[in-house]
């Protein structure tokens, strides 16, 4: 038997001092946004606004109970220890003319959570990359909490 066991994979996403096994690894195209795309997560319960996260400060955004090793805490029982991230990844797009844009641009992953992921209302699947627009929102798991992500206007 010669197929993949995973093990050396799971040994190299070991935090360290642990026993805990990361399930995301950052892409090879994983990039910090621009201090001119200020990203921002406001986080809702309601009509009141809990807290406001700067994405813009990093590239990568895991989320979960696992207070160890994740980014952004999500205190619902319904939420996996590691239950989704938000990636900023450096993409270029060609337009029916041959130019080339390229920009960072944020995306969503569910880790194959037990409870799901949604976005603007709607279950994404497991595993894929989803990309984020300004006033998508964000629910995890069963959660009443809303996350709604921004970018402010070019001023």
């Amino acid at each position: 038997n010669f197929r993949q066991t995973g093990l050396l994979a799971q040994e190299a996403n070991r935090v360290e001092g642990t026993d805990i096994v990361l399930k995301y690894a950052e892409p090879p195209d994983a990039r910090q946004p621009p201090a001119s795309q200020d990203w921002r997560l406001y986080v809702f319960k309601g009509a009141e606004t809990l807290d406001t996260v700067p994405l813009w400060t990093r590239s990568c955004w895991l989320m979960g109970r696992e207070g160890r090793v994740v980014d952004m805490r999500v205190e619902h029982p319904s939420a996996s220890k590691q239950h989704a991230v938000i990636q900023f990844k450096y993409v270029t797009r060609t337009n029916e003319f041959g130019d080339k844009k390229s920009m960072v641009k944020p995306y969503l992953i569910d880790l194959d959570s037990a409870n799901g992921t949604s976005l603007n209302g709607d279950r994404i699947p497991g595993s894929r990359y989803i990309e984020v627009k300004s006033g998508d929102v964000l629910r995890i798991g069963l959660s009443e909490r809303e996350y709604v992500f921004m970018l402010p206007p070019k001023t």
